[in-house]
């Protein structure tokens, strides 16, 4: 792997207009952090990685780099990219326990923060090293939401979570595990113990359905709950999974890997038209993952799923026949269309506005329509990706810092 680095770092150009960096949702400084590894200052390479992008070891695995720093990069325009995101790897998982983390002063104020996805972590961090108390509510056992019961160990191995849940736990952040917000706990409770601004981030938990007969057969699951835990599940030797995003990739990888014999991706139109990344499509093929392209589900029965073909009406071959209905015979079907976020929160709360889809609405920066309450993330973006919660979810600390601030400044006035 040392070796892999040093020979892709040295590769770097260093471009005066580094394409690479803009190519980046948080603005990596990439040939700064290349400079120093080569320099030999790989504790400050990883250090600047941190402070830019707490979720930094976990972007560089789980990004879609070849749409981002990696497909922006200059030399991708006549031969390979560098592979930045081995590089950032390779300095955020050497730095990441060596990080000596201090908030730079004591400020007052208690902030608390429901949800340990990608944005909620972001958050802890960035206002920890202000110098705020912080308290984490998590409705799972373990940190890390979507990152943890979402991404598969293959892709992403939970002891990076553990890892960054030691360096919370230095900064004197508090986790309450197994603690949902909102049938016991509730924001006005919140609020009332003393915390002066509260972050959500809850993510999107809720699996979205498909709507047709069978969906609540007994060999029919949804794909965030087979993600959660894997070994719950029985699931035979054939397995369809209808969806083609990249969680439907993950859960289609995670099967095989499982010791399903077969796993067959169902997707109503063709490969053009998949919303999963060529990457995650790629690897799935490599994997061994089969592709049924446009074929609609229509009825999910014991045997299987029965299907439309949509193929020749797809491909403009109109015909005056009805679509042929057939049957895909499997052992257990997933579905995998996406999730929308649960209402434990909002339906216990006054003054959080939502929109159609359920997700929290906001400004650009956070700010829900409760005063003090603040969001980003899944919950207010849908299901996007990691490196996105973390750009937004930093916005929105700087939010909250100078909202606490101002409201500490109007107390301290008034006792003067």
């Amino acid at each position: 792997m040392g070796k892999l680095v040093l020979d892709e770092a040295k590769r770097c150009l260093q471009c005066k207009r580094p394409t690479c960096r803009d190519g980046c949702p948080i603005n990596t400084d990439i040939p700064e952090m290349i400079r120093l590894l080569l320099d030999g200052n790989i504790q400050e390479a990883g250090e600047n990685l941190f402070k830019n992008n707490p979720l930094s070891v976990i972007c560089s695995l789980v990004c879609h780099h070849e749409n981002q720093c990696e497909g922006h990069c200059v030399l991708a325009r006549k031969s390979n990219p560098i592979q930045i995101g081995a590089i950032e790897n390779y300095i955020s998982d050497y730095r990441l326990d060596t990080l000596n983390l201090k908030p730079s002063e004591k400020l007052e104020g208690n902030i608390g923060i429901i949800g340990s996805g990608p944005a909620g972590i972001t958050i802890a961090f960035m206002l920890a090293l202000k110098g705020y108390n912080i308290t984490i509510f998590e409705a799972h056992d373990k940190i890390g939401g979507v990152l943890r019961y979402g991404i598969p160990e293959f892709r992403l191995p939970p002891s990076i979570l553990e890892r960054l849940k030691s360096q919370l736990l230095k900064l004197g952040v508090k986790i309450r595990p197994n603690t949902l917000i909102g049938p016991v706990l509730t924001i006005e409770d919140l609020f009332r113990d003393g915390y002066d601004a509260l972050f959500i981030g809850t993510g999107v938990w809720k699996p979205n359905k498909i709507n047709i007969k069978g969906e609540s057969l007994g060999h029919v699951h949804y794909a965030i709950d087979y993600l959660k835990n894997p070994e719950a599940f029985d699931l035979g030797e054939k397995v369809c999974i209808i969806g083609a995003g990249n969680v439907a990739m993950d859960v289609a990888r995670t099967v095989l890997r499982k010791g399903i014999r077969e796993a067959y991706i169902m997707y109503r139109k063709g490969f053009e038209n998949i919303s999963a990344s060529e990457h995650e499509v790629q690897c799935a093929k490599m994997d061994g993952v089969k592709f049924e392209l446009y074929k609609e589900p229509i009825e999910l029965t014991n045997e299987g799923v029965i299907y439309r073909d949509n193929e020749a009406i797809l491909k403009g071959e109109l015909s005056d026949e009805e679509p042929k209905q057939e049957l895909f015979k499997c052992d257990s079907i997933i579905i995998a269309v996406s999730q929308g976020p649960r209402t434990n929160i909002v339906s216990t709360t006054q003054g959080i506005e939502i929109n159609k889809n359920g997700l929290i609405v906001t400004d650009e920066f956070g700010r829900t329509t409760r005063e003090g309450v603040f969001a980003s993330g899944d919950v207010v973006t849908g299901a996007r990706t990691v490196v996105e919660a973390a750009k937004l979810s930093k916005q929105v600390s700087e939010v909250i810092h100078e909202y606490v601030q101002n409201k500490y400044k109007k107390i301290n006035k008034s006792d003067e």
